[in-house]
């Protein structure tokens, strides 16, 4: 089954209904349902929307209002999140399970407001619930407002490349049997570009997705790394590829000969075709610096200038050069040579002083377990300030807007309990647990210092970190244990990138900066599925402001029901 680009949107677009000053209002329907599709020559029941996989691309302008009607078909509750959307005051429809609402049950809908009002690019929607998301996401195209251009050359076509992944297992019964244990999740069977493993698997001769180009033009990729638990390098074999954004922000536009992007990161990249018209390989492989598990496998695409064989069968190609998989610089200096653009139309709105100083440790950990139900007496955790996040059953934003009590609580530590070396893996891997939380005031000025850490588990790694909620500016990272005296003034304050998820060092720091004027909860977390569901989770709660402009919004009519 091919599930090349005609498959990709097959969403039912019920028409633009409304045009107001911000822009125009846009219905659609996703449909989850169950289906059958073929990869690695065996068939799979999987959970799809709109019967695809990867899902339906939502196309919009800066501006825009979008309404999302959710209709479960599945057999199991399910939320979807809006990746990177700032969702301004308005929590009740950003997703995340048990976090800002409780899953849409089997056989009912949800409808969902999707609030463009400050995003420009490439962003991308997926399920937030459990491992869904493996099979349950799809892209979000924001063109620039009406009237106005891409601070750039207008590119002669655009494509959207989405780095996902296979499964020959239930990804639900992977999870739920892993955290049953308190081992490692099985890894993935293979990586997809827009759906398909590529042609270095036999059964995907014939369906490896290929994009056209002409000779002499400029087109614009729009990549999304939509993986469950890896980074991945991505490249084109002989062709250059230049940065011109990251998770919807504009940067300063910098050339390179492959990508270092992470789970939940988006990428805008020009390419130049540039090259004797031919085949030529798209690749995206994995980047691994822990000691955890995981897929090593490489997935392709095949760029095809206009004119050359369409046949299935081609002659062996070179792949394009990447540094090892576990080359922990690679990330590091990738993420040193974002720099956000600073035009006037797109401007750098840093903190230059903060009022909210926080300082978390990222870590692997394991808690006591049962040996009657685990496979040894400890079962591995995740913590952010040694607090491992117990996920409640009752969302925290439907307890904390109607005051409900025994949900949450409000101490998440603003630095960890002890400064110890936090590199050294000496230091002990036990963890506490909680469902404790970070409060803020309307804005603040708020400075969060991510601290990677090592410890007797040597579970050291690369831990790529999101905010839902807010975009927020880079401002510096380093190896080592961060020192609050001399570290601070390396800081860029100047042009640093704004992004929704950013990659932190093996055994590093780094620092990020933004301003709390968005009421609401929001969650933050580890993008690597398996270190969220073992707690590498917290809350940030944005209190209101004091005039109308500045309060959460009051939620729907409306929100699905919770079980207790």
């Amino acid at each position: 089954m091919n599930l090349g680009k005609e498959m990709s949107v097959i969403l039912v677009i019920l028409g633009v209904l409304l045009c107001k000053a911000q822009g125009a209002v846009h219905h659609h329907d996703f449909v989850l349902q169950e289906k059958n599709f073929t990869k690695l020559c065996s068939t799979k029941s999987i959970l799809t929307v709109n019967g695809s996989f990867p899902g339906p691309t939502i196309t919009a302008h800066k501006g825009d209002i979008v309404f999302v009607t959710v209709h479960n078909h599945g057999t199991y509750g399910v939320t979807i999140h809006w990746h990177g959307v700032r969702q301004p005051n308005d929590p009740w429809s950003d997703g995340p399970e048990n976090i800002t609402q409780c899953p849409i049950p089997p056989g009912t809908n949800f409808t969902q407001r999707i609030n463009l009002a400050y995003e420009e690019g490439t962003l991308w929607w997926h399920a937030h619930s459990d491992w869904t998301r493996a099979t349950v996401h799809g892209a979000i195209v924001i063109h620039p407002p009406h009237g106005s251009s891409y601070p750039f050359t207008e590119p002669y076509g655009q494509e959207t490349l989405i780095i996902g992944e296979w499964y020959k297992g239930d990804v639900m019964t992977i999870i739920d049997d892993a955290l049953a244990t308190g081992g490692e999740p099985n890894t993935s069977d293979a990586f997809t570009i827009n759906g398909q493993p590529g042609d270095l698997y036999a059964c995907s001769n014939g369906t490896t997705h290929r994009f056209s180009v002409v000779q002499g033009k400029t087109y614009l990729l729009r990549i999304i790394n939509a993986a469950m638990n890896e980074a991945h390098y991505f490249g084109i074999t002989n062709h250059s590829l230049t940065v011109v954004g990251i998770d919807a922000a504009y940067v300063k536009p910098f050339t390179t000969p492959y990508l270092v992007i992470t789970p939940g990161q988006t990428m805008d990249v020009l390419l130049q075709a540039n090259q004797t018209p031919g085949l030529y390989y798209i690749v995206a492989s994995s980047f691994q610096d822990g000691s955890s598990p995981y897929d090593n496998t490489t997935t392709t695409a095949i760029l095809q200038y206009s004119g050359s064989s369409n046949a299935s069968q081609h002659p062996p190609m070179a792949f394009p050069d990447f540094p090892e998989h576990n080359d922990s610089t690679a990330p590091f200096n990738f993420t040193n040579r974002l720099r956000g653009l600073g035009s006037e139309s797109h401007p750098i709105e840093v903190p230059k002083t903060v009022n909210r100083m926080i300082y978390m440790t990222v870590a692997v950990n394991v808690l006591a377990c049962n040996a009657s139900t685990c496979d040894s007496t400890t079962k591995l955790a995740a913590s952010l300030n040694n607090v491992s996040f117990q996920t409640p059953s009752i969302d925290i934003l439907d307890a904390y807007y109607w005051n409900k009590t025994g949900v949450f609580t409000k101490d998440f530590p603003k630095e960890p309990p002890n400064y110890i070396n936090f590199t050294d893996p000496d230091n002990n891997a036990f963890t506490t647990t909680g469902t404790r939380v970070i409060m803020l005031n309307y804005n603040d000025s708020v400075e969060v210092v991510w601290q990677g850490t090592n410890n007797s588990l040597n579970t050291a790694e690369n831990h790529p970190m999101h905010l839902h909620g807010f975009s927020y500016y880079v401002v510096g990272q380093g190896w080592g244990v961060f020192n609050n005296k001399t570290d601070p003034e390396s800081y860029n304050l100047v042009d640093p990138p704004e992004v929704n998820t950013v990659s932190l060092p093996m055994n590093g720091w780094l620092a990020m900066r933004f301003v709390a004027n968005n009421p609401g909860v929001w969650f933050m977390h580890c993008h690597f599925e398996r270190h969220s569901s073992w707690g590498m989770d917290t809350v940030l709660i944005v209190k209101d402001g004091k005039t109308n402009e500045t309060r959460m919004l009051p939620p729907p009519k409306y929100m699905p029901p919770c079980s207790k």
